[in-house]
């Protein structure tokens, strides 16, 4: 996974949950399946996370919790300026070849307000529209040039630009429609009663007593 998405996907997390301790950080974006589909290793978390610290968009705070040393991590403004700049990039941004980065956005979606994550994928339906047209009209002009293989290929191109595209379509209609959730508005979606977020929730209050006590 690149440093930009890792990053974005660190960010939310913290922005999510915080305060957070880091194996919280850790366990909860493994439950998400972050190895498989988002190629980030365990050990690359507590990284970001000092990284962002380093960077003055993540605070650490070192408390004392139940008689033991529990780093914890908040977000700071420069924190949450830059996660709506990588996000944003990340939803307008068309990389035929690496859509990670827009995966990534769209699951820290309810980080962002409805207004903001409509307005950022109209602009990728159209960027969109237009390397569709760009690899259609390449594909028509240069078909009887092309070896096979690479217009087969560029195929491929097209029909992946055309899933993304339909999906796209689909999701900011229904966004304009009322669909999903976003940052400032009641959500009717409740986790599993053995979901460690549970824990998670009530760990946030314990910290935020500890570090309104610092």
């Amino acid at each position: 996974m690149a440093v930009t998405e890792t990053r974005l996907l660190v960010l939310g997390a913290v922005m999510l949950f915080e305060p957070v301790n880091g194996y919280q950080i850790r366990r909860e974006l493994l439950s998400w399946g972050v190895e498989d589909w988002a190629h980030i290793k365990p050990g690359s978390i507590y990284s970001a996370l000092a990284t962002l610290a380093a960077n003055g968009h993540a605070e650490r705070h070192d408390v004392t919790d139940g008689g033991r040393q529990v780093a914890v991590y908040t977000t700071t403004a420069s924190g949450r300026e830059e996660f709506q700049r990588l996000h944003r990039d990340a939803v307008e941004t068309v990389d035929l070849l690496s859509p990670l980065a827009f995966h990534t956005a769209v699951s820290l979606a309810p980080l962002v307000t409805r207004s903001d994550f409509e307005q950022r994928l109209a602009v990728r339906v159209e960027r969109l529209r237009d390397e569709l047209a760009r690899q259609t009209a390449m594909g028509s002009v240069a078909r009887g040039g092309m070896p096979p293989h690479v217009f087969a290929m560029n195929e491929l191109w097209i029909d992946l630009l055309t899933a993304d595209l339909r999906w796209c379509e689909s999701g900011l209609g229904g966004i304009r429609s009322g669909a999903w959730t976003f940052r400032g508005e009641p959500s009717d979606w409740r986790p599993a009663d053995d979901d460690p977020g549970w824990q998670m929730a009530a760990d946030r209050e314990r910290y935020r007593d500890l570090l309104a006590g610092e």
